[in-house]
């Protein structure tokens, strides 16, 4: 049985997690299966989002602690070696996508499953799922980005007190925090995400690439590199074939149709 499905819907490349008797959980297998996928997603133009889900009822229970994992010349395990190879190189190509990118969360997502879903652009939710920060609950810091993400997304005092605690945090109140940005009734969930990507899929693509390139620069921008850096992409937003059709949709009173150039 194959690690990850890869199922294309039009222009939505679909990336399903398909371990579902482990919860979906990586291995480095997955890792590389995934990161596989996501290179080829972002070279096919014919690609405009990419949907990451899981088998199941989960979305996956974070590192597979049963495979066999690193070692050091001792013997001893060595947890480094597996989030430089495998975690620290996925979250760099999620966040360096030139598409955009949408976690949808069909079950629970735990420790660094969580933290990778947090590094899509979009979280989407079933009702029944649930996020969690499990790392303190076997001894570990939370890893794939986690101390830098969750902080900027709730603050530090809350962050902190999700990773040490490892409390669940269920879809709803997720929402609230606003680590996921729409839950969705369980029944409906394959069918909502499906129109969702699917309408994300007909926006203007440039456009949204350079909104993902501003948002992520703007982390380590201040505000005068900020405003420069929206005057330049706003200068090359203004002179694409999108912005003149969109325009035009808008005098004529019609959807536009954008070529995401």
């Amino acid at each position: 049985m194959p690690e990850l499905l890869i199922d294309r819907r039009d222009a939505v490349s679909m990336l399903t997690l398909n371990r579902p008797a482990k919860l979906n959980a990586f291995t480095a297998s997955l890792h590389a299966e995934l990161r596989a996928a996501l290179d080829d997603a972002a070279r096919d133009d014919t690609v405009k989002v990419v949907v990451l889900t899981g088998t199941g009822r989960a979305f996956s229970s974070g590192q597979d602690l049963t495979e066999d994992l690193p070692r050091d010349k001792t013997g001893t395990i060595d947890l480094g070696q597996a989030v430089t190879r495998d975690y620290n190189p996925l979250i760099r190509q999620i966040m360096a996508s030139p598409k955009p990118m949408i976690a949808a969360l069909n079950g629970p997502a735990v420790g660094a499953a969580m933290n990778i879903a947090l590094a899509c652009d979009i979280v989407l939710a079933a009702r029944s799922a649930m996020l969690q920060q499990a790392f303190a609950r076997i001894g570990l810091i939370p890893d794939a980005g986690g101390t830098w993400l969750l902080p900027r997304l709730v603050g530090a005092k809350r962050a902190l007190a999700l990773m040490l605690t490892a409390d669940p945090i269920p879809s709803v109140e997720a929402e609230r925090l606003g680590l996921v940005y729409k839950v969705f009734d369980d029944e409906t969930f394959a069918e909502d995400i499906a129109a969702f990507a699917a309408r994300l899929a007909g926006g203007p693509a440039l456009a949204m690439r350079m909104t993902r390139e501003a948002v992520i620069a703007s982390a380590g921008n201040d505000l005068e590199a900020q405003l420069v850096l929206e005057a330049e992409l706003q200068r090359r937003a203004g002179a694409s074939h999108d912005f003149a059709e969109g325009m035009a949709a808008f005098r004529e009173k019609r959807p536009p149709r954008f070529r995401g150039n």
